[in-house]
């Protein structure tokens, strides 16, 4: 399915469920056929892109489940129209988007969501894939027993700390725990010159998950220079590896990463491509707070990011953590 630059996304190829978990409903999409994938939604919601990226997930013989988080679902990626969205969810209840918060509590959803996922595909387990400010929740989805391929891209959380994480210290002790226990392996991707998502934090991850975290980094000149408005005038720098910095050519360093996801879910949930992936060039609320605080969270994030360029000295030093050397980024 091919979704024009700049159009919506109907989203008319997944199936549109409500999902209720400890009483809590939301909308997922859901397609495909074979082991779950949670798929979590970029900021600033389900756009064309992060749709595009599901369907590939699909394609590659998976179920994907991808949750309504925030955002108006298949919508292009505006740049004000959106900054709302994000205002929303730096005051929400759901996240946790700054450094002290520990855990956000949406996570406890999203890990029954996997259960749920599990129960239904069977298999031998779940990938979990997050991206920017859901990028750690694959991570402390582990704490799920079903949960055995998580994929953490380019992840944002805490927004004012570029060497922390959102994650609680009770539940990061726990994660690490079962990742040793059950031989998981983390994966994980950014662009070398990201402000969102430093060498700092990929650091944090080393720390805590030592040889289990595989992060990789690419070089951020193989970015797609012309993302949708809200990556070019909000976001401001490369930063979503798989989703609105893809550049759909083959052979091109971000669809390698995009073809490496792929195969680490075929590898953990155990199965392959039931069709060749075919590139398809084109397609490049919860509503908690008042309105002063999210102005406040708004122009904290935005300050945050431009602030993140005084963290060079990290990107320097800290360009790749990969558990395979001499492969390329």
């Amino acid at each position: 399915m091919t979704i024009e630059r700049g159009q919506n996304d109907p989203l008319d190829d997944f199936s549109r469920r409500t999902v209720s978990v400890d009483d809590v409903d939301k909308t997922v999409y859901v397609a495909g056929s074979g082991p779950a994938v949670v798929l979590m939604p970029e900021m600033p919601g389900i756009s064309p892109d992060v749709a595009r990226f599901a369907r590939w997930v699909r394609d590659a013989g998976f179920s994907v489940y991808l949750p309504s988080l925030f955002g108006v679902d298949g919508a292009y990626p505006l740049a004000e129209a959106h900054e709302t969205v994000m205002r929303r969810a730096c005051v929400s209840a759901e996240f946790r988007a700054f450094a002290g918060g520990g855990t956000s509590p949406v996570v406890t959803w999203l890990r029954g969501l996997a259960r749920l996922a599990h129960a239904e595909c069977g298999g031998p387990g779940v990938g979990a894939v997050g991206l920017c400010f859901t990028g750690n929740f694959a991570l402390t989805m582990a704490l799920e027993p079903a949960v055995i391929a998580p994929v953490v891209n380019h992840p944002s959380l805490p927004l004012d700390d570029p060497g922390g994480l959102e994650i609680s210290d009770e539940d990061a002790a726990a994660v690490a725990e079962r990742v040793a226990r059950d031989g998981l392996t983390v994966l994980a991707y950014r662009f070398d010159n990201d402000k969102w998502c430093t060498g700092r934090r990929f650091a944090a991850y080393r720390a805590l998950l030592g040889d289990a975290f595989d992060g990789r980094v690419l070089k951020a000149e193989t970015a797609n220079t012309d993302p949708p408005p809200f990556f070019r005038d909000v976001v401001g720098c490369a930063h979503s590896v798989v989703t609105a910095h893809l550049v759909d050519q083959e052979g091109h360093p971000t669809m390698r990463a995009r073809d490496e996801i792929l195969a680490f879910l075929a590898e953990r949930l155990g199965t392959r491509p039931e069709q060749p992936l075919d590139p398809a060039p084109g397609a490049v609320p919860h509503d908690v707070g008042r309105s002063d605080e999210a102005a406040t969270a708004l122009t904290t994030a935005a300050a945050v990011f431009r602030a993140a360029g005084d963290h060079g000295a990290d990107e320097a030093t800290i360009v790749r953590h990969r558990r395979e050397p001499g492969r390329g980024a």
